[in-house]
């Protein structure tokens, strides 16, 4: 009931204090760099005077690449498909149980965007931001965007931001995003805080150019290591066990946790600006610039009691605890001639330290290190050219010295065929050691423990992909990629491993053979009124002489829905069904001490349906939503399953909002 009056009230206010504004969405490059000749507007002279009227465009949102986007408050099927703990469309993931716990992946890519490598845990990690997934703001006004979400049991998500500026050149944000859930089964609570503040300036002569945030960011996670007796009180069905809690699990006394704090600076200086005739766009120009990036991050897995689950350990009590601290530099020098195009060169140097408090000598004498450090030299390059619809973007990066990075090179061409119809196509290539975790590792428990820091080679993916945008067609998507040297988990013995003991076995291990992955992605909506039926279906193929990448074939998501203006265009409406589905595979198994998946191939899940129903609308800038989640669990079977042993959530019914509100 307190949630129904806290919607109610925030509907109400929305009402009353937000501002009409248009709603538009669109692209162009960073504005930041091309200011308006115009003063900075006031709110209070927007009052007085009719003639000044702010719009959506006025509150734009710049990207890592600089790309910028208007502030968006429509209410689209998209908006439906990105509102979650992610906030990010999760056609290629399966969630566990709880919200937050983790993802196992029914679609995989492999462009890298670092050339170097990270410290693991990738099964938390999701709602970890990298640097590449901040944004940036410049606004007329202050902006506040609220977004709440129920969760399972005794808990909320929470992610507020506010984005403020002292003048049109200098604007700053300021976000935390709160989650906490409880969940359904026993020993699955999932907390996690995310704080994120940005600033970008603009000098008044439009020479100098800032961009800078920190973040700090911490996962915790309790873990139960699955169900202990699934076939008689999961998949039978005994309504003795439809309450959850009463269902066994592994584990009543572990956890992880991954913590993180990030310092990054990005600024530029215009040597040389020559302008073309007396208009702001420039003709030719020059400019130094300078990459920071500081970073420290841990692992972090705690258990009171040590358990056979996880074979033998050293102590009976485990504490494992991986660091990994970072520190990047970057100097580097853009030419820009509207007729030659952008090139940018430059040098940088990174250095890290990865380590744990111990140093592990093993009954052969084998000594385990206690850390990876070093320093690594490299250079980068990137080009942009435009010449009338078609684009041209590349990037390169190189390493000249060191262990750890490789190369990396991205290409893409692009062409608009006309208003309606875009062609796409992308080229990428790296290579790099795999993650900290692959190559060292320190565990009370005997089995984790290993180094391959000089055994592992360097991981080389490459991909090509096409891609057709068509709003009159859909939008068509196909890739293909090469894995060499592809490095995974997997259980490994000389014995035949019992069921649900493969957790005691888990060792990195890597392919020597080359690993080919196809991937087909097509996505169209259908219009008829006020009806329209939006699809999206993937298919993939691997082609592999060991069974170590396994992905789902098919993989589909169709939403019929209905959309319309009601109570004389006050509120609009949009209502409509979800089905999900995807092919049963060996699907990968979860690891809570590595917070990693592993591949096993003893078992098939998959093939069963996800339903679910939803009532969303639109009042002004509020956007409220209601769903009904997989409706289907009691009567389609208990084998819902998004790893083994893990299963996905029962029946639920969640509501929130994404509220806009300006001053």
């Amino acid at each position: 009931m307190k949630y129904i009056i806290l919607v109610l009230f925030c509907l109400i206010a929305s009402v009353g204090i937000s501002q009409d504004v248009i709603e538009k969405s669109e692209k162009e490059r960073d504005s930041l760099l091309r200011p308006k000749k115009t003063k900075p507007i006031n709110p209070k002279d927007k009052l007085q005077n009719d003639s000044i009227v702010l719009t959506i465009e006025d509150y734009k949102i710049i990207s890592f690449e600089r790309d910028t986007t208007f502030l968006d408050t429509t209410l689209t099927i998209k908006k439906e498909y990105k509102y979650n703990y992610l906030r990010e469309d999760d056609f290629e993931l399966m969630p566990f149980g709880n919200i937050g716990q983790a993802y196992n992946e029914l679609g995989v890519d492999f462009e890298r965007v670092a050339s170097y490598p990270s410290l693991g845990a990738k099964a938390k990690d999701r709602k970890y931001l990298e640097k590449e997934q901040i944004n940036y703001y410049n606004v007329a006004t202050p902006m506040t965007e609220l977004f709440f979400k129920t969760t399972l049991e005794q808990g909320q998500l929470l992610d507020a931001n506010l984005t403020f500026n002292t003048s049109r050149r200098l604007n700053f944000s300021i976000g935390y995003t709160g989650f906490r859930s409880l969940g359904k089964y026993n020993d699955t609570q999932i907390e996690s805080g995310n704080f994120i503040t940005t600033t970008n300036y603009l000098s008044k002569n439009g020479r100098y150019v800032l961009r800078a945030h920190i973040a700090a960011q911490n996962i915790f996670s309790e873990e139960n290591g699955g169900l202990s007796d699934k076939e008689e009180q999961f998949e039978s069905g005994d309504e003795d066990f439809i309450n959850r809690p009463r269902v066994d699990v592994y584990l009543d006394d572990a956890s992880n946790k991954i913590l993180g704090k990030r310092y990054y600076l990005d600024h530029t200086y215009k040597l040389v600006r020559t302008q073309l005739d007396s208009t702001r766009f420039e003709k030719t120009s020059l400019s130094l610039g300078h990459i920071f990036d500081y970073e420290t991050k841990y692992y972090q897995f705690v258990e009171t009691v040590s358990d056979t689950l996880f074979g033998d350990a050293i102590l009976s009590t485990i504490d494992d605890k991986a660091i990994l601290k970072t520190f990047y530099n970057e100097v580097n020098a853009e030419f820009y001639n509207r007729t030659l195009g952008k090139l940018t060169g430059g040098v940088n140097v990174y250095n890290y330290d990865y380590y744990f408090n111990s140093r592990l000598t093993q009954a052969d004498g084998a000594v385990i290190p206690s850390r990876l450090n070093g320093t690594e030299f490299g250079i980068v390059g990137r080009y942009e050219k435009r010449i009338g619809e078609f684009d041209f973007k590349a990037d390169l990066k190189y390493n000249i010295s060191g262990e750890l990075a490789g190369n990396l090179f991205n290409a893409s061409a692009s062409y608009n065929i006309n208003k309606k119809n875009k062609l796409r196509f992308s080229l990428h290539t790296s290579s790099r050691m795999p993650n900290f975790n692959y190559l060292l590792y320190q565990s009370e428990y005997l089995n984790y423990n290993w180094n391959n820091s000089e055994v592992f080679e360097k991981e080389r993916a490459s991909s090509l992909k096409g891609e057709l945008l068509s709003k009159t067609w859909g939008n068509l998507m196909v890739k293909y990629s090469n894995l060499d040297n592809y490095t995974y988990f997997a259980p490994v013995s000389d014995a035949t491993i019992e069921d649900d003991m493969e957790n005691a076995f888990i060792k990195p291990l890597q392919e020597s053979n080359t690993v080919s992955h196809l991937k087909v992605k097509y996505e169209k909506e259908f219009k008829v009124g006020m009806f329209a039926l939006n699809n999206t279906v993937m298919y993939q193929n691997v082609t592999q002489d060991t069974q170590v990448l396994n992905v789902p074939q098919l993989v589909t998501r169709n939403t019929l829905y209905f959309s319309s203006d009601v109570f004389k265009k006050a509120m609009y409406l949009q209502t409509g069904i979800t089905f999900k589905y995807f092919s049963s595979y060996n699907m990968n198994g979860y690891n809570p001490i590595l917070g990693e998946f592993y591949v096993q191939n003893k078992e098939e899940l998959g093939g069963y349906p996800l339903l679910d129903f939803f009532i969303n609308a639109r009042i002004k800038q509020t956007r409220v939503y209601l769903k009904a989640e997989h409706f289907n669990a009691a009567f389609s079977g208990y084998d819902y399953y998004a790893a083994p042993n893990y299963p996905y959530r029962d029946f639920v019914i969640r509501f929130g909002l994404v509220w806009n509100f300006f001053s």
